[in-house]
């Protein structure tokens, strides 16, 4: 087997660190998915909670006692900002797994001796 042109080298490189973003970009997901999980099932369980029952609420290191209301409303943002985030890096994972697919094509294509095909 002929050595690898460092073309390919580069592209193989490419590919490698694309695919660390996808992980790490994957791993944003699951921790944003996750704290949607626990505010929405905090949520809930406040809403089984009287409205003149104390509630607390973590402010940096300080638990505060709040209005139900305010926690609720604090929760609902929250909510609101990491789906967000969420959305945002499904379309950058879905950008980066299409580069990855294209160059992942072009090396294999490389690698068979074939010229690339027009995109």
């Amino acid at each position: 087997m002929s050595t690898i042109s460092p073309k390919i080298q580069n592209q193989i490189n490419m590919l490698q660190q694309m695919q660390q973003q996808m992980q790490t970009i994957g791993s944003q997901k699951a921790q944003y998915e996750m704290a949607v999980r626990e505010a929405k099932r905090a949520s809930e369980e406040l809403n089984d909670v009287s409205d003149d029952a104390a509630v607390f609420m973590s402010v940096g290191t300080v638990m505060m006692q709040k209005k139900k209301d305010a926690v609720l409303k604090n929760l609902e943002e929250k909510v609101e900002t990491l789906e967000l985030r969420i959305k945002s890096l499904e379309k950058q994972e879905t950008m980066l797994q299409g580069k990855f697919e294209q160059l992942q094509a072009q090396v294999k294509q490389s690698l068979e001796g074939k010229p690339p095909s027009a995109a």
